[in-house]
């Protein structure tokens, strides 16, 4: 038999291939028996009835007009492609086809759990992420040597967190865990007031700023228990992300949006600082977003850091001069005693709600303690990882360093999303990561770094043992002791 075109690729390495987001599409009647098992026929009866995502499709135009309903998704597996859709649902199968798809070795992301982090009532949303671990830890314990599933960890509060933490990693045996991006909690003041609209009124919990709670003690176990929090969340319905009648528009960057949230919090808010040894993942946005976020906290540091602020501080203006100017230049602009109105405006000044009486100054940078440029590239570059799917062009940009600040080249991680639709067919994931190299955009070095150095540098940066007993184990040894340290280097080297 000829080999797939991927697989074609892959016989031309001399490396592994390492997938760090395929994506399982759980066998509906199967899992509900783990659901029972956790939350009995009550947690089973909801999750039919409330835990759909076609209300949209129930509705009438007039009742998505009025309750301005974002248009749901629809027709996301694989349809046409029947042997792949058998594949994503089927571990053994999927085991069996991974040598088609170039892939050796993938860490496998659910489908339900995308939705289970973010169920608002605590006792729905604990049993269905305990159940869909216990199900992933049984039907993929018998292919670890090729696969590793991710397990689904709540974070509405740190004491969840911590509890499901301890127990997959400890009790289940898993290696890689998923967090949501944020949880969403009402705007208490309309809360009370008007608790249906309540409902609605949300803000965003990113957990490192303006937090609810202190998750400090979540990334701490996290450390202790050997596993990297990665992030894997929707970001549909978020303002401009709110149309009523398409999937696509919504669709659209929603991803990017989700993990720009919850990385720039943990960049802003510190986490990296207080815990430089933890490596955060962001998967399936792909690498424009993070250029972008890059640059953007590059910038507003060098404009808006403690010493760079006092440039606008408006006490330093001389209001002689503004007076004498105001007079020559400002003819009508002035009259009528508008220029002693304008000086004395804090708004047309600038105070900005700093008035003379409260001279208090906020260090927006206080949390990660960034005093030069270099903080910024050594606290995000060198923690963060950023999942990227094999079709999109912009993965060169994580290996052009001659564009970014300080010449630093990005932690791009290969996510192939095989389960959903926008892997119509398994066997191009690795041929499709390739084109880049075709194309000269990317070399052969970079390509390895993309689909090995890096997400080997991910998983088994904080576990040396992550890939023990798997077929890249022999590989992924050599590169941690390779005498260049080559896993371990810094970003940007």
């Amino acid at each position: 038999m000829a080999l797939s075109k991927s697989a074609a690729v892959r016989a031309r390495l001399k490396h592994p291939v390492i997938d760090s987001d395929g994506h399982t599409v759980e066998f509906e009647p199967a899992f509900l028996d783990y659901l029972r098992q956790i939350g009995g026929t009550k947690a089973v009866d909801r999750y039919k009835t409330d835990w759909d995502n076609f209300g949209w499709y129930r509705l009438t135009p007039e009742q998505r007009r009025e309750q301005r309903a974002t248009r749901a998704s629809w027709w996301t597996f694989a349809g046409k492609n029947t042997l792949d859709r058998a594949t994503v649902s089927l571990p053994r199968l999927l085991h069996e086809r991974l040598d088609e798809t170039g892939i050796d070795f993938s860490v496998i992301y659910p489908t339900a759990g995308l939705l289970a982090v973010h169920v608002d009532d605590q006792e729905m949303r604990r049993a269905t992420c305990r159940a869909l671990n216990l199900y992933h830890a049984d039907i993929f314990r018998e292919f670890s040597d090729r696969m590793a599933p991710v397990a689904v960890i709540p974070m509405h509060t740190p004491a969840e967190a911590i509890e499901e933490l301890e127990y997959v990693v400890k009790t289940l045996k898993f290696k890689a865990v998923m967090m949501p991006s944020y949880v969403k909690r009402p705007i208490q003041a309309i809360a009370r007031k008007l608790p249906e609209a309540g409902r609605k009124a949300i803000w965003l919990d990113t957990y490192c700023i303006d937090s609810e709670h202190d998750y400090d003690p979540v990334w701490a176990k996290c450390v202790e228990l050997g596993v990297p929090p990665t992030f894997h969340s929707p970001g549909r319905g978020w303002g401009s992300r709110n149309s009523i009648s398409n999937y696509a528009y919504n669709h659209i960057g929603h991803f990017a949006s989700a993990n720009e949230a919850i990385c720039k919090a943990v960049f802003m808010g510190g986490v990296t600082r207080r815990f430089p040894t933890l490596k955060f993942a962001f998967l399936e946005g792909g690498m424009g977003w993070a250029c972008s976020l890059y640059a953007d906290t590059h910038g507003h540091w060098e404009k808006r850091n403690p010493r760079a602020v006092e440039n606008y501080d408006p006490s330093k203006l001389d209001r002689a001069m503004l007076r004498e100017l105001g007079q020559r230049y400002g003819g009508k602009l002035v009259e009528g005693g508008k220029l002693g109105e304008a000086l004395a405006s804090e708004s047309f000044l600038g105070w900005g709600g700093v008035n003379r009486e409260d001279r208090t100054r906020v260090d927006d940078w206080a949390a990660a303690r960034i005093e030069r440029p270099e903080d910024i590239r050594d606290l995000f570059v060198t923690n963060f990882y950023f999942g990227c799917e094999a079709d999109d062009s912009l993965n060169a940009l994580a290996f052009m360093p001659q564009i970014h600040r300080l010449g630093v080249r990005f932690n791009a991680v290969l996510g192939s999303d095989i389960g959903h639709w926008d892997v119509p067919d398994i066997t191009e994931v690795t041929e499709e990561a390739w084109e880049l190299v075709e194309k000269g955009v990317i070399s052969e070095d970079d390509f390895r770094r993309f689909v090995f150095t890096n997400p080997a540098s991910l998983w088994a940066g904080m576990n040396p043992a992550f890939f023990k007993g798997t077929v890249v184990e022999k590989e992924v040894d050599a590169l941690i002791a390779s005498p260049a340290g080559e896993m371990h280097a810094a970003a940007g080297r």
